[in-house]
C-alpha cells in the first residue's frame, strides 16, 4: 500500500478526459480542490469538462489537446505544463480505443493502431513528465488498463495485447521509481458504461458504432470513479473496478487457469456462431 493521495492544491493531469471514466474522474479530482489539465482529441469536449470542473471547485484548469498516437507531441506538452503549473503531482494515463473483431478478420493497422495509441502513447507521455517528478522526488504515475489486462477475451486480440502490455511496462516502472519516491496505480476496470465499445475499431479499422450488451448492463461511470478515487486515497497500487462477472475472471484465472481458458473458449464459439 502506498501513503494515500490528498487531491487539495494537487497538479492532475487526465488524457482521454473528454469523456467516461476520464471525464468522472476529472470532476471528482476537481471537486477535492486540484488543478487539472484535460486532454483528448475533441477540444470542444474538454471545454464542456472543464465547465463542469470549474463549477465542482477545481483549483484551475488547463485544456490541452493531445492525440496520444502522435507521440513527438508529447515532451512539448508535458513542457507546457510544467512552464504553467511547475510541477505535475498525477498523470492519469486514461487514452485508450478498443476492439471487437477476431483476428483472422482484422487488418494488420487495426494491431498497429492498437499499440500506438493503448501502448506507445502512455509510454511516451510517461517518459515526458517523468524526468521532472524524479527530480522533485515525488510524483503519482496511473494508467488505465483494463480486466482484458490479465485475461486474454475473444473479439480482443490488439486489445487485449495492448493491456496487457501497459500493465508489464507500468508494474515494471513501479519497480524502477519507488526508490526516487514516485508511486504507480493500475486502473483494471471490467464492464463500465461508457462508449469504449462504440469507440471500438472493427477489422476494418472503423467504429462500430454499437454498445455491447456487457457494457450497456455494467457498472454505472459515476460508482467506478468513485471506486477509483477510494482507490487512490488508500494508496492501492492496483485497483480492481467493476461488478460483473468478469471481475471473477480475475481471480480464476490466478487460482485455475485452465478453467479460465475454457470458459473463455465456450464465449468465443458462442460468438462465432452468432456471427
Amino acid at each position: 500500500m502506498y501513503p494515500g493521495i490528498q487531491f487539495d492544491g494537487k497538479v492532475v493531469w487526465i488524457t482521454g478526459a473528454s469523456s467516461g471514466i476520464g471525464e468522472a474522474l476529472a470532476v471528482r479530482m476537481a471537486a477535492r480542490g486540484s488543478v487539472l489539465v484535460l486532454s483528448a482529441r475533441n477540444e470542444s469536449a474538454l471545454q464542456r469538462v472543464a465547465t463542469l470542473c470549474r463549477d465542482a471547485g477545481a483549483g484551475d484548469v488547463l485544456v490541452l489537446p493531445l492525440d496520444v498516437s502522435r507521440h513527438e507531441t508529447m515532451e512539448p506538452a508535458a513542457q507546457q505544463v510544467l512552464a504553467q503549473f511547475g510541477k505535475i503531482d498525477l498523470l492519469v494515463n486514461n487514452a485508450g480505443v478498443s476492439q471487437r473483431s477476431f483476428c483472422v478478420d482484422t487488418a494488420f493497422d487495426v494491431y498497429r493502431q492498437m499499440m500506438e495509441i493503448n501502448v506507445l502513447g502512455q509510454i511516451a507521455l510517461t517518459q515526458a513528465v517523468l524526468p521532472a517528478m524524479i527530480a522533485r522526488g515525488e510524483g503519482h504515475l496511473a494508467v488505465t488498463s483494463s480486466v482484458a489486462g490479465k485475461v486474454g477475451a475473444p473479439l480482443r486480440t490488439g486489445y487485449c495485447a495492448a493491456k496487457h502490455a501497459v500493465m508489464g511496462f507500468f508494474d515494471s516502472l513501479r519497480t524502477e521509481v519507488t526508490a526516487d519516491g514516485l508511486q504507480v496505480t493500475t486502473i483494471t476496470p471490467g464492464f463500465i458504461q461508457t462508449n469504449v465499445s462504440k469507440n471500438a475499431l472493427g477489422g476494418d479499422g472503423k467504429p462500430t458504432g454499437t454498445t455491447d450488451a456487457d457494457i450497456a448492463g455494467g457498472m454505472s461511470v459515476d460508482e467506478c470513479a468513485d471506486v477509483i478515487m477510494a482507490g487512490f486515497e488508500s494508496g492501492e497500487p492496483e485497483i480492481a473496478v467493476g461488478s460483473g462477472p468478469e471481475m471473477g475472471l480475475l481471480q480464476l484465472k490466478r487460482d485455475n487457469p485452465i478453467a479460465a481458458f475454457q470458459a473463455l473458449e465456450k464465449m468465443a464459439a458462442q460468438l462465432r456462431q452468432a456471427t
